[in-house]
């Protein structure tokens, strides 16, 4: 604050000591540091999402590399919000949620701590059946549906028995996985770009709508490859010093996947034709195929893609149980998900949110096949990621204007610019979530999904009403 300044607002209320202490959860020794933080991002962001995302795409055609671009631009800009918003708030455990809580009260703290809980159960099944896409190059080759779903719910307990390990070992479980599948997106994006065919970029658009609409489609597909970006802030309770560490690995973690996405989408688009990808259940792999011919070097990237997809399993896990334990610490969810196990784990949370991923997973078998039920809960995702994020973007600017108002004015452009295009993103990623190239119910399942989840969130919301706490005004400016 500049000298002079008014007194703080009601919604900005002077930070007290503790606030920039480590919130409770895991003991000191045992919390991430920058290099642990940085790995639970990247390990998040990095999961199968980027591995299958060819196929998902092929349908739009190779424009769909300007969706990744712009895709990237709002990535980078969330990035950047909650690395801002977590500066302002560092012990604000469950990020998305304690930021909307604090601006906007409990009723819509309540909304996104839901809808982001939605996004994590439902982006762990999504991760696991592109997981399973890959193990699949190895067993079950004839992709019949019943082993298909036993694989998946194997990919899906084994992290949560895992986490339910404690905090330790999922760390160092981190930091392994993240350093092998982003090796293996580095070897495509550089050695893959000397296999660069030009004739694989025609047709630019084959979905046979408008430039902007393939554009838009595509964008929505993307999303889900960034989805995690905000993980340490969600998990600031496990984060050593989250002042300095929490913003860091955010930004960090984004910038570096970034690079590797973009150059890795290029060079598996001109290896490989969209007609191809259409029909690939392992994009990647056939890439490497087509790369250096036979099978052998396309099994071991299916490895390295399986690494990774257990890796982001890993991370996700904790995230379904960490963002419910901070809600529930505020009374916004159940009590039960804020209790740990002996080993620090918030083994309710775990549990409960693994079952209703194997659940929503088992649900959208039915009737379709592997690469469908992908891009369902890819889309499905989205959306409930996308309302979190937001809100995220309304808070952070509806706290810079009572700044502004309180002649605390650094850095206003850049956050207020920061917030506007978060927002339009989060906007757009809802916008154009719909399944095209299906029929009407798989073209709309991504909202009925969505409705039928949030719908599930009334009696919960009902019975925690009165035992929610008074949210505390967010810090000023920092």
């Amino acid at each position: 604050m500049v000298e002079g300044t008014p007194p703080s607002s009601p919604a900005l209320a002077p930070v007290a000591e503790t606030q920039s202490q480590a919130p409770a959860g895991a003991k000191g020794q045992h919390r991430l540091g920058l290099p642990g933080a940085t790995a639970l991002v990247v390990g998040s962001i990095v999961g199968v999402g980027i591995f299958n995302l060819p196929t998902s795409l092929a349908g739009y055609g190779p424009i769909t590399l300007v969706s990744m671009g712009l895709t990237t631009v709002g990535a980078v800009a969330l990035a950047a919000l909650f690395a801002a918003l977590s500066r302002r708030m560092p012990a604000a455990h469950g990020g998305p949620y304690a930021y909307a809580r604090a601006a906007f009260g409990n009723g819509l703290g309540f909304a996104n701590a839901w809808s982001y809980w939605i996004t994590a159960w439902a982006g762990n099944a999504a991760i696991a059946v592109g997981w399973v896409l890959y193990v699949e190059v190895f067993v079950n080759t004839g992709q019949q549906k019943i082993w298909s779903i036993v694989l998946v719910l194997v990919g899906l307990w084994v992290p949560a028995f895992i986490n339910l390990s404690g905090i330790r070992n999922m760390g160092a479980f981190q930091v392994v996985t993240t350093v092998l599948k982003f090796g293996a997106l580095v070897f495509m994006s550089i050695v893959g770009l000397f296999y660069i065919k030009s004739a694989n970029f025609h047709p630019w658009n084959q979905s046979g709508e408008g430039d902007i609409g393939a554009i838009g489609g595509g964008m929505a597909i993307a999303l889900f490859s960034y989805l995690g970006l905000e993980t340490a802030a969600v998990a600031a309770a496990n984060v050593r010093d989250p002042d300095r560490n929490v913003p860091r690995s955010t930004m960090l973690g984004t910038l570096a996947t970034a690079v590797v996405y973009i150059l890795s989408l290029v060079a598996v688009f001109g290896i490989v034709s969209s007609h191809t990808l259409a029909k690939s259940t392992a994009p990647f792999s056939d890439a490497v195929n087509v790369m250096f011919g036979g099978h052998a070097w396309g099994e071991v990237m299916a490895v390295f893609v399986i690494i990774s997809g257990i890796g982001a399993l890993n991370g996700w896990t904790m995230v379904t149980a960490e963002m419910p334990r901070a809600a529930a610490a505020d009374g916004v969810f159940p009590e039960r998900f804020q209790r740990l196990n002996r080993r620090g784990s918030p083994a309710f949370g775990v549990v409960v949110s693994t079952a209703l991923a194997s659940i929503a997973m088992i649900i959208n078998y039915i009737g379709s096949e592997g690469p469908t039920v992908f891009t369902v809960l890819v889309l499905m995702t989205g959306i409930t990621a996308a309302v979190p994020y937001g809100f995220s973007a309304l808070a952070q600017i509806k706290f810079r204007i009572l700044d502004r108002r309180q002649l605390e004015s650094r850095r206003f452009a850049r956050d207020m610019i920061v917030s506007v295009l978060s927002l339009a993103a989060s906007i757009a990623f809802i916008y154009y979530s719909r399944d095209t190239g299906h029929s009407t119910f798989v073209y709309w399942s991504p909202f009925l999904l969505t409705v039928g989840a949030f719908l599930l969130g009334i009696p919960v919301y009902r019975y925690q009403r009165d035992r929610m706490t008074p949210p505390a005004a967010a810090p000023p400016y920092r």
